[in-house]
């Protein structure tokens, strides 16, 4: 029975070099797997988007003002508005004259989307026809 104990020489050699080629195959396989399945991913229908705008706003005195605040009330003007049937109410007799008024929309950043979504669906089952947003215009220089 033989045992091997070393080499003939005495000395022991130890390979301490990392063989990098399956690492190497492994990136390029998943480069290449990257490079097809991303423009499948990031596939889109060609639309041409709206440019940036910033328009000053004309006040006319016929012109709606309502705000919504942080806790959802809507004020028309400065008046609360005690519930959406009665601003229904008030915007259906605004949305017969000619021309039609239009009603600004002033939103607290604090308020919830739905307080303003209840606003706008009282202005379409009213008829209003030209809704806009106020909003603070953003920093100069940024």
């Amino acid at each position: 029975m033989g045992m091997n104990v070393g080499s003939a020489s005495g000395e022991d050699e130890v390979n301490a070099t990392i063989n990098t080629t399956p690492l190497v195959d492994v990136m390029l396989v998943m480069l290449i797997i990257f490079l097809i399945t991303v423009p499948v991913v990031t596939q889109t229908i060609a639309v041409n988007l709206p440019k940036e705008t910033n328009i000053v706003r004309v006040t006319k005195p016929e012109n709606i003002e309502l705000s919504v605040s942080k806790d959802g009330d809507v004020y028309w003007n400065t008046k609360l508005i005690p519930d959406m049937e009665e601003l229904v109410k008030r915007l259906g007799k605004e949305s017969v004259k000619n021309p039609q008024p239009e009603v600004h929309i002033r939103g607290d950043d604090k308020s919830r989307y739905e307080s303003v979504g209840r606003v706008i669906f009282a202005c379409q089952r009213a008829g209003i026809m030209k809704i806009n947003f106020v909003t603070e215009p953003p920093a100069r220089g940024g």
